[in-house]
């Protein structure tokens, strides 16, 4: 395991080094590559689904449902910061919730509206770094083992929602299966190469099924917005399937590679095409009016700081 070690710390220098005219080449190349991606993905799906549909659908959204969503979205991400607070007490990371709060919000911030950058994880390694003098490596796998939680509750809610699909094409044994022996093999190698970060295992994999539950009751709120009355399901499980989307490096926020999977795995189901590109498109809006919230402090780092040394001497 010693590679895997290895290869983590090295992802996390390179996360907080200091930038040579390689790296700001780099970055340069990194904006207009994520700018090619999302701009071509969303010309594909616009292509295949007229904007117009879209934005009469946003027009006449039930504003009621639609708040609803975005306030489920943020429940989700005061989740998902909750889950991220378990992972950094497991490395004896203690500050204050409220101050996790504001780091995870920052951290969205550069993810979905400063692309090319350090990016969010990187700026949460390279802070705690300065801040409490830990490894990179130990932060980096902190948060690594955090979105893996993730995906494990990507992965159960899945195979529940596959019960309640009737025609799903695979058999229920074979996706259960899977996750099963995923979810041992995960957990073993966990306990046996990474067992400090096992502190809180199954806590924070609780709050994970939490983030992904109230991201997904968020696009029921949207299906509702437009006075839905089919069966959610297969829509959900069409999300969820495009939710992996997120973790590709060159999108703005998932935005473009989200629609357009979303929109791919819809057919599957024959869903309306036009629905589904609103829920993706929808959910993208979201997360970036979401992200706006931690603005303040992307640019007010050194109040940030403030607040994590006042959350120091709390907890000492």
């Amino acid at each position: 395991m010693t590679k895997i070690e290895d290869a983590a710390e090295e992802a996390a220098e390179d996360a907080v080094e200091h930038k040579t005219w390689k790296g700001t080449l780099w970055s340069v190349v990194k904006i207009i590559l994520i700018i090619a991606v999302t701009g071509g993905l969303l010309y594909y799906v616009f292509s295949h689904v007229p904007f117009a549909k879209i934005k009469d659908r946003l027009i006449n959204a039930n504003r009621m449902w639609l708040l609803a969503a975005i306030l489920s979205y943020f429940a989700s991400m005061l989740f998902s910061s909750w889950r991220l607070l378990s992972f950094f007490k497991s490395i004896n990371l203690r500050f204050d919730w409220r101050v996790n709060l504001r780091l995870y919000f920052v951290g969205l911030c550069y993810n979905v509206l400063l692309p090319g950058g350090i990016g969010g994880d990187g700026y949460k390694i390279y802070l705690l770094h300065k801040h409490y003098n830990q490894p990179t490596k130990k932060i980096f796998l902190a948060i690594l083992f955090d979105r893996l939680s993730g995906f494990w509750a990507i992965g159960l809610i899945v195979v529940a929602l596959i019960i309640l699909i009737p025609n799903f094409p695979i058999h229920l044994v074979i996706p259960l299966s899977i996750f099963l022996v995923g979810t041992a093999i995960y957990y073993l190698v966990a306990i046996k190469f990474f067992k400090e970060y096992t502190n809180n295992f199954v806590t924070a994999h609780l709050k994970a099924v939490g983030v992904q539950a109230t991201q997904l009751i968020s696009i029921i709120f949207l299906l509702l917005a437009q006075d839905f009355v089919g069966k959610f399901a297969p829509y959900l499980l069409s999300f969820l399937f495009s939710a992996l989307a997120a973790v590709i490096p060159f999108s703005l926020g998932g935005g473009g590679v989200r629609d357009a999977l979303f929109l791919t795995v819809s057919k599957q189901f024959n869903l309306a095409p036009d629905m589904a590109v609103y829920l993706s498109f929808s959910f993208y809006l979201i997360s970036i009016f979401v992200a706006l919230f931690g603005i303040y402090y992307v640019f007010n780092t050194k109040n940030l700081l403030k607040h994590l040394s006042k959350s120091d001497e709390k907890e000492a």
